[in-house]
């Protein structure tokens, strides 16, 4: 085979395979097929100084590059294939179909067989809140503004184990097995329930309590099947009672409703009885409070003197007067007092005149200047009565300072007394006022609860009562065929994806390229056959068949692979037994035989030695006898009846078969072959069982993998190849063998992959 230009493989450059041009430099890059110079020798690169170490892992998978050179694909992302998914979601079709259309059977059992039919009645109350009593009074216990609050606590009314209880015997719910669990047939778990309890109870149980269990069981089954919901932005409630009667769902809706108004308007009514005995107790005590207040006032008045904020006042006004007589009479005393001290101090008579500011002093004071003789004793008895004057002044004075004085001390006395009596009298009087407000007010209150008590309504009422429903509301038939054809899809998706992702084969050949970087030569179906002798009786019999021209579809990429310079050893190999590697070598020899070449098959499996089971005439020296020079090369050499290529089998040997592959003998032998054979073919043991086939590829032109259609691991083959890379070993191509045609179609590939497509019913005769 020509390589491509620049040294670079044609399949690199197209990316159907790749190849090691960056391990060894010092080698041409060749297409598998084609014979390298360790090939054609015979020797191991690995002697070569120039090979380099060969990567532990599986290597990535290149492409060529906008140069022609080769480059490294980039790793898988994790982004999702939205594509793909789609695809693999259609190609479980059928699956997904089969699971919703289960679980819409199932689905149907259950909605029309299974279960029991609920019926629902509905009855729809509206709540007033605005109502007021015919006197037009307010309210003991209605008014304000309805909140949410007050909306969900009558929610919570209407669903009162109370209000329940009264429908229950009402409407003796008690003895209806729907509500009373004890009445319905028991089933065996009960039964052995009810025998332990018996056995651990006394033997006789009382009578009421057995009917208060009864009627408890019974509101709370009841509790169960009541719906209380509120429609938005109203005050309407919306009572739903659910049971297997549409009249006895209507009857229990209807009866709610009435208990649920009746009850306010016994609540209203208590009310009003409780609120008119406090307030009668309240008035008569208040009453005889009033009487005591008015007494104590009274008492008081008589006992005290008469006063009034009038007079409190007036005499406020006189202290005052008082007050500033007083300071009138400190000024006059304190001059008098001071006139006096100073006339008394003075010895001298101007000074004396002087101060004492007498006109008759004065006058006698001039005469003593003019020598009167008795002026001198004049003067002196005349200042004797001016100074006992000024005494008499200021004792006056004193006395009227201390009358004053004494005069305001009683006031302040009499003032502060009777403005205690005022307070106390004020204080009584407003004790006695207010107990009489309070007792009037109470009064009143009395009178307008015992007028409302006669006119008291309910503060809600029946807006729409209840119709007996005509279809059940449960199960809603449809609903459950639609959500059972949707959970159906959905587990179906579900299982197709398990299925996908359990899966660890090949289904396709890009997957397997995609995988293992290497081109798939052949797409071979799986040949029918009960035993291995009908394999070759289906070639001979059906030349046209899509597996044969599968086959010759495997043949024709093999000799395309180097036109210049066909393989002439040709490998057949595995990764573990029974991928169809032997039939495929059987089929592909039988191929090359149909373009007149001469064609050997050579048995290399000698530990397992299958090949005998496909010929009944095979004869009982092989490949061992030759190499150990027991038979003739034409002695072993046979063709089987209806078989156009010769055979040599395998036979028992007891040296190790690795060994005997490896000798130099085996290899003049195989370069013997070639001199005498177009093409031999090699069917060889599987690669990751005993390492006969890479011995053997070693001396081959080419090498054939095959991988079974979706039974071969990933794995698996990843080891295989690993370890065919380990020793230098680059297979030529690999074959998806065993193809299942139904199992494509049903996977949804039977029309997109290889000769078995959907055109072929016209090319191909099965």
């Amino acid at each position: 085979m020509a390589s491509g230009p620049a040294g670079v493989c044609p399949c690199v450059r197209s990316g159907s395979c790749w190849h090691y041009p960056h391990k060894w430099s010092k080698h041409p890059i060749t297409h598998p097929g084609e014979t390298t110079p360790w090939q054609s020798s015979g020797r191991d690169v690995t002697s070569s100084s120039s090979a380099q170490t060969v990567d532990k892992l599986y290597p990535p998978r290149l492409v060529a590059d906008d140069q022609g050179g080769a480059t490294q694909t980039p790793a898988d992302n994790d982004e999702i294939d939205l594509v793909e998914f789609a695809a693999t979601i259609w190609r479980g079709k059928w699956l997904v179909a089969l699971s919703a259309a289960v679980t819409v059977l199932i689905g149907a059992v259950y909605a029309f067989v299974l279960v029991v039919p609920l019926y629902t009645a509905t009855t729809t109350v509206i709540y007033e809140d605005n109502q007021r009593s015919v006197a037009g009074l307010d309210s003991l216990i209605g008014g304000g503004q309805v909140s949410t609050a007050t909306i969900t606590t009558e929610i919570e009314v209407l669903r009162a184990r109370s209000l329940m209880g009264k429908v229950v015997d009402r409407l003796d719910l008690a003895a209806d097995p729907e509500f009373n669990p004890d009445l319905r047939a028991p089933g065996p778990v009960a039964r052995i329930r009810a025998w332990f309890s018996d056995a651990a109870s006394p033997a006789t149980e009382a009578a009421q309590l057995v009917d208060n269990r009864e009627r408890n069981q019974a509101i709370t089954g009841l509790l169960e099947r009541v719906k209380i919901s509120s429609v938005r932005n109203s005050l309407v409630f919306d009572i739903n009672v659910i049971t297997e009667d549409p009249r006895k769902s209507a009857r229990i809706a209807d009866a709610i409703a009435d208990i649920y108004i009746r009850n306010q308007i016994e609540v209203k009514f208590d009310k009003m009885e409780q609120a008119t005995e406090w307030l009668s107790e309240r008035v008569i005590e208040l009453e005889r409070e009033v009487e005591a207040a008015e007494e104590a006032v009274s008492q008081f008045n008589t006992q005290t003197d008469l006063v009034s904020v009038e007079v409190l006042r007036g005499l406020e006004r006189q202290l005052k007067d008082t007050r500033e007589r007083i300071a009138s009479l400190r000024e006059a005393r304190n001059a008098s007092r001071q006139r006096l001290a100073a006339l008394e101090g003075e010895s001298g008579r101007a000074e004396r005149a002087e101060i004492a500011g007498d006109t008759e002093l004065t006058r006698l004071l001039a005469q003593m200047d003019q020598g009167r003789a008795d002026a001198d004793l004049l003067f002196d008895r005349q200042f004797q009565r001016v100074l006992e004057r000024a005494r008499v002044d200021d004792q006056r004075n004193a006395q009227q300072l201390a009358l004053v004085e004494q005069a305001e001390q009683a006031l302040s006395r009499q003032i502060e007394a009777q403005g205690r009596d005022l307070i106390q009298l004020q204080q009584l009087t407003r004790v006695a006022d207010a107990t009489r407000l309070l007792y009037e007010h109470f009064l009143t209150r009395l009178k307008e609860t015992s007028a409302q008590q006669g006119i008291q309504q309910a503060d809600s009422r029946v807006l729409s009562a209840a119709v007996v429903p005509v279809f059940p509301s449960y199960p809603r038939k449809s609903l459950v065929l639609a959500l059972a054809g949707v959970l159906g899809v959905i587990f179906g998706v579900a299982l197709v994806l398990l299925r996908e992702l359990r899966s660890n084969g090949f289904r396709t050949s890009g997957e397997l390229e995609r995988h293992t970087g290497l081109n798939v030569m052949g797409q071979v179906p799986r040949i029918p056959g009960a035993k291995r002798l009908d394999i070759l009786a289906y070639m001979r019999d059906k030349p046209t068949s899509a597996a044969m021209e599968a086959v010759r579809d495997l043949r024709t990429s093999l000799l395309l692979s180097s036109i210049d310079n066909p393989p002439q050893v040709i490998v057949s190999t595995s990764s573990i037994p029974g991928e169809g590697k032997t039939t495929n070598a059987l089929a592909l020899a039988d191929n090359f035989v149909g373009l007149g070449k001469k064609v050997l098959l050579i048995e290399g499996d000698i530990r397992r030695r299958t090949l005998n089971e496909y010929f009944s005439d095979a004869p009982k020296h092989g490949i061992v006898s030759v190499l150990a020079g027991d038979r003739s090369l034409d002695e072993v050499v046979f063709r089987p009846a209806g078989f156009g290529a010769d055979v040599i089998l395998g036979d028992k040997s007891v040296v190790n078969a690795a060994d005997l592959f490896s000798s130099e003998r085996f290899r003049h032998f195989l370069a013997a072959l070639r001199e005498r054979y177009d093409v031999i073919i090699i069917d060889t043991p599987p690669v990751l069982v005993v390492p006969d086939a890479r011995i053997i590829a070693k001396t081959a032109d080419a090498l054939l993998f095959s991988v079974r259609w979706d039974s071969t691991s990933r794995a698996q083959v990843s080891e295989s190849l690993r370890q065919l890379h380990a020793s230098r070993i680059q297979p030529t191509g690999l074959i998806l063998s065993q193809i299942n045609t139904a199992g494509m179609k049903r996977y949804g590939y039977g029309g997109r992959y290889g000769a078995y497509g959907g055109y072929g019913s016209k090319y191909y005769t099965n």
